[in-house]
């Protein structure tokens, strides 16, 4: 069972202090099992995570069929648990093509219909544009959202990948439960500005990518074949001397891990966790297996030395390569 709760910032709900992020299971890292994937889902809510995380864009609405299948499949005391964080605004195409975002009031409220649709649901908890569209103020986009709220169709307001400016004006137009932005060992970036700005205005932060796309997972190899569709195959942290680089360093971690008796995944997710209350992190696990070892991360306590040896293992923007490819890096609205 999860160990305790956290807060989605002073305006947030209460979730567990991990979360689900469910995308691996429908796109970008190859080919999922269905049925393990609605299992592992099962499996978390049994565990006691309650918040599951999605985009209306994942596989073109697959991962909110399957989220939908899962909460429906659910023992009702479990079902009634669960807590949904959606994203919104990234227009694809047939071919699987990325173009750009939309958050228009109109169509914030055409993509809400559809997701509540998709999941089965009365109502999202927490709804997102997943990234600030230049076109349209956010003032606007969140306007709709907070109209969402008054009817009733979403619960809390949150942004993704919005740089500071964006979320002080976010908040300025209604309440933001938190900010879902890419927050690891190896990818700090939000220390700098992005996590005072929300400290300082009561805005929680939900992390991804927390084992950087599995790249610290201690299971990734430099051998690795991937399959038709992983995004990391084009991912500048997972090429040529990048993915040596990096990799070097999961050793440097492995040796601290295997000093505390834990597997390098949970501390690279106990770090995480070690950041502050106002920190959820998204585990990406796809099997009851990954599951299972995530959740082992609440069982590890970092001290004083630990963290100072993760410190100098891995000192901030260590890792070579930028999170993304060049061409997705122009639509983050936040450092690289």
């Amino acid at each position: 069972m999860t160990k305790h709760t956290r807060s989605l910032g002073s305006t947030g709900p209460r979730v567990s202090a991990l979360g689900l992020g469910c995308m691996g299971m429908s796109a970008l890292y190859g080919e999922a099992d269905r049925a393990e994937s609605i299992a592992t889902v099962h499996a978390a809510l049994d565990a006691g995570v309650t918040l599951l995380d999605t985009g209306d864009f994942y596989a073109m609405g697959h991962n909110e069929m399957l989220i939908g299948e899962a909460l429906r499949t659910a023992p009702a005391g479990l079902r009634e648990k669960a807590l949904t964080s959606v994203k919104f605004g990234a227009l694809r195409d047939p071919d699987g093509g990325w173009n750009a975002y939309d958050g228009r009031p109109a169509a914030v409220k055409n993509f809400a219909a559809y997701s509540l649709q998709r999941l089965g649901v009365d109502h999202i908890d927490v709804y997102r544009i997943a990234r600030v569209d230049p076109d349209v103020p956010i003032e606007e986009t969140v306007g709709a959202i907070a109209e969402l709220v008054e009817k009733g169709h979403v619960r809390h307001i949150g942004l993704s990948e919005a740089s500071a400016a964006n979320i002080r004006r976010a908040a300025a137009t209604a309440p933001i439960s938190d900010l879902q932005i890419e927050y690891a060992i190896i990818t700090r970036d939000i220390e700098r500005e992005i996590l005072p700005t929300t400290r300082e205005l009561g805005i929680g932060i939900t992390a991804y990518g927390v084992l950087s796309r599995g790249l610290i997972s201690g299971h990734f190899t430099r051998d690795r074949q991937f399959g038709a569709g992983d995004f990391r195959a084009f991912s500048p942290r997972f090429q040529g001397d990048n993915l040596q680089h990096n990799l070097d360093l999961v050793e440097a971690l492995r040796k601290i891990a295997d000093e505390k008796g834990v597997t390098v995944a949970q501390i690279a997710i106990a770090w995480v966790l070690s950041r502050g209350e106002d920190i959820v992190p998204l585990v990406g696990a796809r099997t009851r297996e990954r599951l299972t070892e995530s959740l082992g991360a609440l069982d590890v306590t970092l001290d004083a030395a630990d963290l100072a040896a993760i410190e100098e293992a891995v000192p901030a923007d260590a890792a070579a390569g930028t999170r993304y490819p060049a061409a997705q890096m122009s639509h983050l609205g936040t450092e690289h």
